[in-house]
């Protein structure tokens, strides 16, 4: 009796043509090995081909062509060897690699987590990733490719290594978690690559991957396969940043535009030059306006379009970590910002990826941002909530970042954002709070402190919502800390009064204390202060040259001795004249002006002094650190006031923002004992007058605002002076106040 002779395993021909198409949803069921009647059946799509050859470690297999450039062939035995693919093209012949041999790439526990929105390290599964696999034939380097796209009919990738006709390429769909997948063998980094996406409408659509870890530069769109070689040099400052918590330290942040701080710099120049800059100032942060890809240079990078890549205008991903790594092996920490809150209509990004509303919420009240024209999250929805939440612990644990600021978190938080009547869809229970968007930020912060012990989550949040860095576990939004924009508008406003007339708004710069222990404050001059016709510093002071120089130094003294954490715009730390653009360097050239070299030597000090006296920042949120000692002297436009920390010197600062000094005025003070004059924003270092009181003086047993203790001191024009204890003083009473 003569054997059988072995069939191929069926398949009808409608999906052999539909696969040959690359628009089947599960092309590995025809493509690539089956075991079956005796044989593996081996099928390879080899369009114009002329030939095909199964190559396994023992034998040469011929393949017949079936239909449509789709070849087949029947190799003996009931276990799948592992084979190449020999394709002959008129007299060229190459050998290449099956993806569809390949098993799934993302596997059951990933895709159950992706369904529930609770996949904390997304990127590892999603997106782009080089991967090495080993077998008999020899090691097989490829990258597998992996997108979220529910709606879709059937998946492709396509690149510069298919010649972007993505038919050899299509994914295979893996059931109910929405996620398409494919391993496609020889694609390494640097590939350029973009999904192809065929959507119920019957159209193809070219997305750039979601989770793209790089990008071509823009306007190109393409994304980019990376394969991150770094290797870091900051272990110190991780495994000191671990144990401090960063929210009760000394912090001072520069706030840097990466792309105009000095333009043409690329991410390895910026780490040196930057570095230089910043540890020469004596900040201890940097704050990065964002840094991830956006279309639009003139966004300022607030319009993201590939959340999870480095703007490649700098250079690779591997760049911008040695840029971090320079920072923090300067001892400089590194904040991001971070945009959760919209994302741009681009066709060819995240708007309607997979041919619907599928990262923006479907309804148009809820889905669109009027005011910029950018759609909205869909923070209820697990998987973009999922997204978003990764994306944070992917900045923090990939690049070292230190902390992130959450842009245009009023935007997030409530519904009738920036709407009028009719133009907003109220909650469940009719209020205007956006339930599901406070539930993505409280799992957001919560995640991040859990994963990421040291690090700090700070909030752009503009109006009084409350409990916006309290933890999570009382209700609260859970962030670290919240950027003051009462305490900045209250302030500029109040400095663009000529000083004559400040007497009559004295309240505004003394109402800051009224709440500011009602949040953790970080006290921002940021980018939003010095464009849109608003002027620089220089520019919103009163005056003349030397006045709005005097006023911006006696300013800065303010604002580091305030209670809360301080951030200064760029350019800011020498007086910038002209209003910041995003198309052109800061104007490096006023520091041949000594005046202007004064001022940064004076933010220079001043973050010196500021690091030494702990009482400037121990207790910066809570009523212990600080009291009035005269806080009512609207007359002389003065503030005077105390700053306390355990078991250190007390810190008795006076500003004067009135345009002449007050000679033998009397100074309330805490205890006796030698007062030091740490620091005088009028020295004439500084470009100042020079007022000031000889190095120290000496607490007189003279009643003075209820005071027992009082010294006589010249207070200069326009500035401030800091006057710190010889030694801890015997106390005070905690958390009163007391207006003179």
């Amino acid at each position: 009796m003569t054997a059988a002779t072995p069939s191929p395993v069926p398949v009808d021909l409608d999906t052999l043509r539909t696969v040959a198409a690359g628009a089947y949803y599960d092309p590995h069921a025809v493509l690539g090995p089956h075991v079956g009647d005796g044989a593996v059946t081996i099928r390879t799509l080899r369009p114009l081909a002329d030939s095909v050859v199964v190559v396994t470690p023992d034998a040469r297999v011929a393949a017949w062509h079936e239909v449509d450039g789709i070849w087949c062939a029947l190799v003996p035995g009931a276990t799948v060897p592992d084979y190449r693919i020999e394709v002959t093209y008129g007299t060229t012949t190459t050998i290449v690699d099956d993806p569809y041999r390949y098993l799934p790439t993302v596997q059951e526990l990933d895709r159950h987590l992706v369904r529930e929105g609770r996949h904390e390290q997304l990127w590892q599964v999603l997106g782009a990733n080089v991967r090495s696999y080993s077998g008999l034939m020899g090691e097989v380097r490829g990258t597998s490719f992996a997108v979220w796209a529910p709606n879709a009919r059937a998946v492709r990738v396509v690149g510069d290594f298919n010649h972007w006709q993505g038919a050899m390429h299509a994914m295979r769909s893996l059931g109910d978690s929405g996620i398409w997948e494919l391993f496609a063998p020889g694609i390494e980094a640097g590939a350029r690559y973009k999904f192809e996406i065929l959507g119920r409408d019957g159209s193809w659509r070219q997305k750039a991957d979601p989770l793209a870890k790089g990008t071509e530069v823009p306007p190109a769109t393409a994304s980019v396969v990376v394969e991150s070689r770094y290797e870091w040099s900051d272990e110190a400052w991780l495994a000191a940043r671990s144990q401090r918590d960063p929210h009760t330290g000394p912090m001072s942040v520069y706030e840097v535009h990466l792309g105009s701080w000095r333009r043409g710099l690329s991410y390895r120049d910026l780490a040196h030059q930057l570095t230089e800059h910043v540890l020469e100032l004596g900040f201890t942060h940097v704050e990065m306006m964002p840094v991830a890809e956006h279309p639009f240079g003139g966004s300022w990078g607030y319009q993201v379009s590939s959340y999870y890549a480095p703007t490649s205008r700098f250079g690779h991903p591997d760049d911008f970590r040695y840029l971090v790594d320079c920072l923090h092996r300067a001892g400089i920490g590194v904040i991001v910002d971070w945009v959760p809150a919209h994302f741009p209509k681009d066709e060819w990004a995240l708007a309607q990826f997979d041919g619907t509303a599928l990262y923006e919420h479907p309804d148009p009240l809820l889905g669109e941002h009027p005011d910029w024209g950018t759609y909205v999250f869909n923070f209820g929805r697990p998987e973009v909530r999922n997204f978003l939440v990764a994306n944070a612990t992917y900045w923090l644990e990939e690049f070292h970042i230190d902390g992130l600021r959450v842009d245009a978190v009023a935007s997030m938080l409530y519904l009738d954002y920036s709407r009028q009547p009719g133009q907003w869809r109220p909650n469940q229970y009719g209020g205007r709070e956006n339930l599901d968007a406070i539930s993505f930020l409280q799992e957001t912060n919560a995640t991040a402190y859990r994963r990421t012990p040291g690090i700090m989550m700070v909030a752009e949040e503009s109006t009084a919502w409350p409990g916006v860095t309290a933890p999570t576990s009382a209700g609260g939004l859970g962030f670290g800390l919240k950027w003051n924009m009462g305490w900045m508008n209250d302030t500029l406003r109040y400095l663009s009064e000529e000083p004559i007339n400040r007497r009559y708004h004295h309240h505004e710069i003394t109402f800051s204390m009224v709440y500011a222990y009602s949040e953790h404050f970080v006290l921002p001059i940021s980018h939003d202060e010095v464009v849109h016709g608003k002027g620089a510093l220089y520019e919103r002071m009163p005056g003349d040259h030397w006045q709005k120089l005097a006023g911006i130094r006696g300013l800065y003294a303010y604002q580091w001795t305030h209670p809360g954490k301080q951030l200064l715009f760029m350019g800011q730390e020498f007086a910038q004249q002209g209003e910041w653009a995003e198309g052109r360097s800061l104007d490096w050239h006023l520091l041949d002006d000594p005046w202007h070299r004064g001022v940064m030597q004076a933010l220079r000090d001043l973050n010196s002094v500021y690091l030494q006296t702990p009482a400037l920042w121990k207790l910066d949120h809570t009523p212990d650190g600080f009291q009035w000692l005269a806080s009512d002297e609207a007359g002389l436009n003065l503030l005077a006031y105390a700053r306390y920390a355990p078991d250190a010197p007390t810190a008795v600062v006076v500003v004067n923002f009135a345009g002449v000094p007050h000679e033998g005025w009397r100074l309330p003070l805490p205890h006796g004992g030698t007062w030091r004059e740490v620091y005088n924003s009028d020295s004439e270092v500084y470009g100042g007058s020079g007022v000031g009181n000889l190095g120290a003086v000496v607490a007189e047993a003279v009643a003075h605002y209820g005071r027992d203790w009082s010294a006589s001191i010249r207070v200069p024009p326009l500035g401030a002076v800091i006057f710190v204890a010889d030694e801890a003083g015997p106390g005070h009473e905690l958390g009163t106040a007391h207006a003179g």
